[in-house]
């Protein structure tokens, strides 16, 4: 049995310790002292900007040298971004098993049955459809990062064919929103009479059929795979954005959330439009965070630098999955929609009250299924499992576009230089 195996088995059997449970101090911190001294986080953040600053380069090289095919064969353009996008999802997966080690808790509820999977050696692996509509609750900055693992989890991988909807002001930012913009990310001004224009017209970028290698087809045009991740929220969860929900809760004149912030519906609704004909599931995760005290937000203990370089990441990162079918969405009629997305609200703050109170969120046995885990008589209803790639030396794939391409260049400039050097 391997290392994960032995460390998950492990986890299946430690008592339940409810976030409730934990006492603080006054300024100190829920998760106790920092794992690592000044020198080493100093080292931490030296190796970690060498490591990260150096695979974007690599990565954001390789998209760039794709760009030319947009002008080419635009089906080939599109595949090769998918690559570049699978080559920053394993950066990040490496990135946190070397700095950061993360155990994850899967569970579901019995529409999940069938769908999520622990095999021998400890590893996730899912089974969603190849084009499906993901939401989430918001709770920290990088709760986009662990869902992008998640794709890269599923049995026909889908890291390379995942679309974000991000607020506007991150496709900005310094190599890393360039590198959004390449992958296709949908950007929101949180103005819908500019929004709707542009997602409308990337959403039917996510309707159109190709035949390159993108859908596997070369002949009769089919559509891509595609995941689409929205947060309705729209912000992560903190201080400030509790109390403008609860001011609009009370200008509108609705109960509030406790552990979250209330959805919009106009967005997720207008994706769902848009895609009804080509996606027949939404996926919806509620995630958790164990350490966080009852009154506390994760998006202030679990920063970059508390999780990556003091060793202060969460206790375990909890998602809990259920699915809907499309067509039993009341699309067509805004109101009842609105409704039936804060029942789903609803229904995930009740789930996250659970996680609060007992360490875990309410499961189904059913949902999950563990290779050569216990009977079902002993089985729990969740995997115990990490973020980490399924091998130590897949990451060293980002280099070699851009490696081929200097020794191509290499080659070129010597070729050059016999014919038309001195």
């Amino acid at each position: 049995m391997s290392e994960l195996k032995q460390r998950s088995t492990g986890l299946q059997s430690a008592p339940i310790q409810p976030n409730a449970s934990i006492e603080t101090k006054p300024h100190e911190h829920p998760l106790g002292e920092a794992r690592h001294g000044a020198a080493m986080q100093l080292l931490r953040i030296i190796g970690f900007a060498i490591y990260f600053f150096g695979s974007c380069f690599f990565a954001h090289g390789a998209q760039i040298l794709g760009v030319p095919l947009y002008f080419i064969n635009k089906d080939w353009f599109y595949a090769w971004q998918a690559l570049a996008k699978r080559f920053f999802a394993l950066i990040i997966t490496t990135m946190t098993w070397l700095w950061s080690p993360t155990v994850v808790r899967i569970s579901g509820d019995k529409s999940m049955a069938g769908k999520l999977r622990q095999d021998a050696n400890g590893l996730l692996e899912i089974d969603f459809e190849d084009r499906a509509i993901i939401m989430a609750n918001h709770q920290i900055y990088t709760d986009w990062l662990y869902l992008w693992w998640i794709a890269y989890t599923n049995r026909q991988p889908m890291h390379g064919h995942i679309y974000i909807i991000l607020k506007d002001s991150l496709k900005w930012v310094p190599l890393i929103g360039p590198a959004m913009q390449l992958y296709g990310f949908i950007f929101m001004a949180r103005k819908w009479a500019t929004d709707q224009q542009r997602m409308r017209y990337r959403l039917q970028k996510l309707n159109t059929r190709h035949s390159g290698p993108m859908s596997g087809q070369h002949g009769a045009a089919q559509l891509d795979p595609m995941w689409l991740l929205i947060f309705p929220e729209g912000t992560n969860l903190s201080a400030n954005t509790r109390k403008q929900s609860q001011k609009f809760a009370e200008k509108s004149g609705q109960p509030d959330m406790k552990h979250q912030v209330l959805p919009r519906s106009t967005g997720l609704q207008f994706c769902l439009q848009e895609l009804r004909d080509t996606v027949d599931y939404v996926y919806d995760c509620t995630i958790g965070y164990e350490g966080v005290p009852p009154s506390g937000y994760g998006s202030e203990l679990f920063t970059l630098r508390s999780v990556y370089f003091q060793g202060r990441p969460p206790k375990s990162v909890n998602m809990h999955w259920r699915r809907y079918r499309v067509k039993d969405m009341p699309l067509d009629d805004k109101e009842k929609f609105h409704d039936w997305v804060m029942a789903r609200w609803r229904e995930k703050d009740e789930l996250l009250e659970a996680f609060i109170k007992t360490g875990r969120f309410p499961a189904d046995k059913v949902a999950v299924h563990v290779e050569d885990g216990p009977t079902d008589s002993f089985k729990t209803p969740y995997i115990n499992t990490e973020v980490r790639p399924r091998s130590s030396v897949e990451y060293f794939q980002i280099f070699m576009p851009v490696a081929a391409a200097i020794m191509v260049g290499r080659v070129l400039v010597q070729i050059f230089d016999r014919i038309f050097g001195k």
